[in-house]
Formats: structure tokens, C-alpha cells, sequence
């Protein structure tokens, strides 16, 4: 698989991707590409995405993961976070949803913490947020 960044031309898979993916954030996929937006690409197959932003000098945020049901458990996700955590070391933060256990999983092995909660924070299932952070 190669991560690279996200072109208009994805747009399309990065939709399908985030439909199929409930526990995921459900924005608009052509303001990622305002942001930091990677894909995992496979074989010329877009099979996952994430979006980030820096904040702050040294601090940055993740704000979007989902991969492709049909490749997830596959390495894909893993990989796109740390590709992201290799080109910007420092402080990161994100928000996954409480009831998200393999997102939770998925970072706290990468080294994230939880630090915090936001109740109410997702909507539409309403749910609590888990803050997480990680500091490189």
C-alpha cells in the first residue's frame, strides 16, 4: 500500500469509504482537502483515509480515520497514523467516540492516552467523546 496525499479525483472513494463507516466524523470529503488529507492507495484503489491539521507550533490534531470494510483489521489504518506521526512529531489530540473500541485501540497502541471526555460531543447516534493525546 502506499500513503500518499488526496487529489479531487478521490473525492469519490473517500465518500463511499466514510458512508460505509458510521463510527466515523460524516463532513463534507471535499473540505478534507483543505486540510491534511493522505489516503492508503492499493494497487491504484483508494482503501482509507485521514485527515489532520496542525494547530499550534509542535501540536497537531486528527480529525478523520475510516478505512474500507472490506480491508479493515489489515494494517491500513495503522499505517496511515503513523505515516502522519512521522512527518509531524510533537503534541496530537483527537476525539473517537466512547463506543469506537477498536479506534481506541488502534491509538492507544500507537501511544495515545486518554486524557478527557466531552459528552454529547458526537451526534446522530448522540454519544460521548473520548479525548486522547500523544505526545512525541
Amino acid at each position: 500500500m502506499t500513503i500518499r496525499a488526496a487529489a479531487a479525483g478521490d473525492l469519490a472513494s473517500i465518500a463511499a469509504i466514510q458512508a460505509a463507516s458510521p463510527q466515523a466524523a460524516q463532513w463534507d470529503p471535499a473540505a478534507y482537502l483543505g486540510h491534511d488529507c493522505r489516503v492508503g492507495d492499493l494497487h491504484g484503489r483508494v482503501v482509507g483515509f485521514l485527515v489532520t491539521r496542525r494547530v499550534g507550533p509542535g501540536e497537531s490534531e486528527i480529525l478523520n480515520l475510516a478505512v474500507d470494510p472490506a480491508e479493515r483489521r489489515s494494517g491500513v489504518a495503522r499505517a496511515l497514523v503513523q505515516e502522519a506521526l512521522g512527518r509531524s512529531p510533537g503534541a496530537w489530540f483527537l476525539e473517537v467516540r466512547a463506543s469506537n473500541e477498536a479506534a481506541i485501540r488502534l491509538y492507544e497502541r500507537a501511544g495515545f492516552e486518554r486524557v478527557g471526555r466531552r459528552s454529547s460531543y458526537y451526534r446522530e447516534p448522540a454519544e460521548e467523546a473520548i479525548v486522547m493525546r500523544l505526545v512525541s
